[in-house]
């Protein structure tokens, strides 16, 4: 299995999230990773971010509880 396969079917967490962009950034530098395939990489993690937020905005405006999804992403939960 590819490292990006592996990637792919760990759980999604804000530390993996940084884990991944961190080597993604060292992979550029490094010369190792195309700053396209990058910049996919940043995209995909700005939307991640981007609907998390979302999800809190709508909670607190709403007077809900925030959603336990959210929380384990930003808990490292399972």
């Amino acid at each position: 299995m590819s490292k990006t396969n592996a990637q792919a079917k760990s759980k999604l967490t804000a530390t993996s999230l940084k884990n991944v962009l961190w080597e993604t950034l060292n992979e550029v530098k490094g010369g190792t990773m195309d700053p396209g395939n990058a910049d996919s990489i940043a995209t995909q993690a700005r939307e991640i971010i981007r609907t998390t937020n979302t999800q809190l905005r709508i909670s607190h405006q709403t007077k809900r509880p925030v959603p336990v999804d959210v929380i384990n992403f930003s808990e490292n939960a399972e």
